[in-house]
């Protein structure tokens, strides 16, 4: 299993979070299989999403679709605030 791991800050978790419910590049037919989003304790402007696939190229496909439809759009990312830290992992046990 791969995930991809992103984190960015954001304006407003409530905007955020209809933006990603929108799912403007379609998780499940990308193959998603499950995702988490965590939010840190002690800020409410930063938002850490995981997603998991089963295979590293569906991860890798999922994030430039993510660079290219999503992250560069004011319309789809409204609450977006700065560039996103991402990266895939494997998971090893």
């Amino acid at each position: 299993m791969y995930t991809l791991q992103i984190e960015h800050g954001i304006k407003d978790f409530g905007m955020w979070k209809a933006a990603f419910d929108r799912d403007p590049v379609g998780r499940a037919a990308s193959g998603v299989t499950a995702h988490r989003i965590g939010r840190p304790v002690d800020d409410p402007h930063y938002v850490v999403v995981e997603l998991d696939f089963e295979q590293h190229a569906q991860a890798e496909s999922f994030l430039a679709k993510l660079r290219a439809k999503v992250w560069n759009s004011p319309d789809t990312a409204p609450a977006l605030l700065g560039a996103p830290k991402t990266r895939v992992m494997e998971c090893a046990s």
